[in-house]
């Protein structure tokens, strides 16, 4: 029923490692080298860059006090993160990795504690995101505390340990993405809190954006952030190597404070246990509410991920609304003037920039490169371009693309402008034909029948393979796949498209595009996964969500077609929250009110809120509820099977490369 919910709350930053691939045996592993067609792109991908320039790899380990070893375990046992996993990231790179990229995995995987700056440390490495520790008068003011309660507590472990042990006395949460706060009960607890009134400071918008994102479509996300992330990848060197935004997702217990002093001007400014902060609200730029802060007596600058190591998405490939571009490269432009007296520039992803000149090259670089993205496609747009000539025909300038954090390794260029384009203009590229196109599997169809069935056009693309063009053999074979997947394994196309993603995927400098040709590679060979990722682990961040963003979710799963004629109502009442809704379908439509419906409830549940949870998640059946007092049904409990048979369940492991 409301799985959706759960599923997408693990879908907000790819934790979707737990979801498990028919794996081939090691010995029988199909994957393939690097072809020579694939190893030149990569050195003509390089030219005008030196990977071996220190000043990075410097910047990186500037600071460093101690680096944690081992892994960290769940209650139960399980591995949340695993520092070793990624060390064979060293040296030079293999041919199966773009050599950029593997300069990038090298600077993420340095897991560790950091000096930053007098009063302001970092935990790299614990997770995605970084946990950053500012000295308070009485204790430390903690800023992000990653995405899982288990590595959260490993990294405040980690510190106390080399530092000494201090109480938290404030919590920062700089935007409203899982990677930044789902830790937060791993380092202080909700009575901790409130007994000690704790500050838990956050933009506005924060809680109804960090509880809401990926409600909607969250099995999808969900699904494609498997991709994005590369979750079911094998740890190697023809596998996962990078995120391009740090080493991984930590996939354990995820939770939320909600927060007790909202950031709702512009520029704030406030004193957290004897520390002058002054944010800056950016919203709308890496997240919907997302700010920045100032630390003027530390001469430092907290910059979220308002700024970056590398290009960040203006579309992110698991799905989500774009980002205004525009207005990205405006408040990163507001911030050069907020770092005009700072002596560090300190990232929630990545390492620090220090000294005058560096952070003022490093903020014009990223400002110029989001404004370029946005200036060329429009113009391009005005011009007549669609948006796949755009994405062709859009470089960085040599002063940008020269500049580390302008690389692709997470955004690209090419997606990039596509989302620009789709901001302004959206999908539709004005040709007629694409009004009312042929849905893909029947288009394929067309299109094999064309080629005179699997086998010419499987041998077509063997040809196009052979001499290295990979996304034309790609696009090629996707058609036979998609139109006859039993006379595609037949022809071999299937095996042959696995190997164009995996020369595709080798060559990428960006992390995600080459975890999403290695997994769709993976998943031609091994089929989609089985199952879904874990549902008791989001519970304590469920149990901050409001019940109508569970509601809105439901009716997003109403089976429209079986529910034409329906008039149905039921009513929800929650004795925990005093809060009774009422539900009905009207029309293929089901609606939610606080109160009552506008026709007579058929039957009423009653219930708390962790009841409800646990029967939308599938934790609880029904029965178990009602024979354990937590669900009370009143009224016809035919017409409750009729309603709740209505909602359709999400798939979780829906093929992508196959249908």
């Amino acid at each position: 029923m409301i799985r959706t919910l759960l599923i997408a709350a693990l879908a907000t930053a790819g934790l979707v490692t737990s979801l498990a691939p028919r794996m081939a045996a090691a010995a029988d592993d199909p994957r393939g080298d690097a072809t020579s067609f694939t190893r030149e792109r990569q050195k003509a991908g390089l030219v005008g860059l030196d990977v071996d320039d220190p000043g990075s790899f410097e910047d990186s380990r500037r600071g460093f006090i101690a680096a944690p070893r081992g892994q960290i375990r769940d209650e139960q046992g399980k591995v949340v993160w695993d520092f070793q996993a990624l060390a064979f990231t060293q040296g030079e790179a293999p041919s199966t990795v773009n050599p950029s990229l593997w300069r990038q995995a090298r600077l993420n995987h340095q897991p560790g504690l950091y000096k930053v700056t007098e009063g302001i440390w970092q935990l790299r490495g614990f997770d995605l995101a970084n946990l950053t520790v500012i000295q308070g008068k009485t204790g430390w003011i903690l800023v992000d505390p990653l995405t899982t309660q288990e590595t959260a507590a490993a990294a405040l472990a980690f510190a106390r340990q080399h530092l000494g042990a201090q109480p938290v006395t404030g919590v920062i949460f700089t935007h409203s993405h899982v990677d930044h706060f789902g830790g937060a009960l791993g380092v202080l607890s909700a009575k901790d809190a409130a007994a000690r009134q704790v500050p838990i400071v956050a933009p506005v918008g924060f809680m109804e954006e960090a509880t809401s994102e990926n409600v909607l479509v969250g099995p999808a996300m969900s699904r494609r952030a498997g991709y994005m992330y590369g979750g079911l990848l094998p740890k190697d060197a023809r596998g996962l190597v990078d995120t391009g935004l740090g080493v991984g997702v930590a996939a354990g217990r995820i939770g939320i404070l909600p927060p007790t002093v909202l950031v709702d001007q512009p520029t704030q400014a406030m004193t957290i246990d004897g520390v002058r902060f002054v944010f800056h609200n950016v919203p709308g730029t890496e997240a919907p509410a997302e700010m920045t802060f100032e630390l003027p007596e530390l001469r430092a600058f907290g910059a979220a991920e308002l700024v970056s190591q590398t290009l960040h998405n203006l579309y992110t490939l698991r799905g989500a609304k774009v980002r205004d571009s525009l207005s990205w490269s405006r408040f990163i432009d507001e911030a050069i003037g907020q770092t005009a007296d700072k002596d560090v520039v300190f990232l929630q992803h990545g390492w620090p920039v220090w000294g005058r000149e560096r952070i003022e090259a490093f903020m014009v670089s990223q400002r110029d490169t989001y404004r370029y993205l946005h200036d060329q496609t429009v113009r391009l747009i005005n011009a007549g371009r669609t948006p796949s000539e755009i994405a062709e025909e859009v470089k960085l300038p040599a002063s940008l693309a020269r500049m580390w954090s302008s690389r692709g390794y997470y955004g690209t260029v090419k997606h990039n402008v596509r989302a620009v384009a789709q901001y302004y203009v959206g999908w539709f590229d004005a040709h007629p034909s694409n009004l009312d196109p042929l849905p893909p599997v029947e288009a394929a169809r067309h299109y094999v029948a064309l080629a005179g069935g699997a086998e010419a056009a499987t041998a077509v693309a063997r040809k196009a393979f052979d001499a290295g063009d990979y996304r034309w053999a790609a696009e090629l074979l996707r058609h036979v796949v998609l139109a006859d997947e039993r006379a595609a394994q037949a022809a071999g196309a299937k095996e042959l498209l696995a190997k164009s993603f995996e020369q595709l995927g080798y060559a990428a400098e960006s992390a995600p595009w080459r975890n999403f040709y290695l997994t769709g590679a993976q998943e031609l060979r091994s089929g989609p996964p089985q199952r879904g990722p874990s549902r008791a682990s989001v519970m304590d961040m469920l149990m901050q969500t409001p019940i109508e963003q569970f509601l809105t979710a439901m009716a997003a799963s109403l089976n429209g077609p079986r529910a034409d004629g329906v008039k149905l109502a039921v009513a929800f009442r929650f004795t925990d929250l005093n809060e009774t809704y009422g539900l009905w379908i009207e029309n293929a439509v089901l609606h939610h009110r606080p109160g009552a419906a506008p026709m007579a409830p058929a039957a009423t549940l009653t219930l708390t809120k962790p009841a409800f949870l646990q029967l939308s998640s599938g934790l609880a059946t029904p029965m178990e509820l009602v024979m354990s007092g937590a669900l009370k049904v009143d009224g016809d409990t035919g017409a409750l099977r009729q309603f709740l048979g209505l909602i359709d369940k999400p798939a979780v492991g829906f093929p992508i490369v196959t249908r």
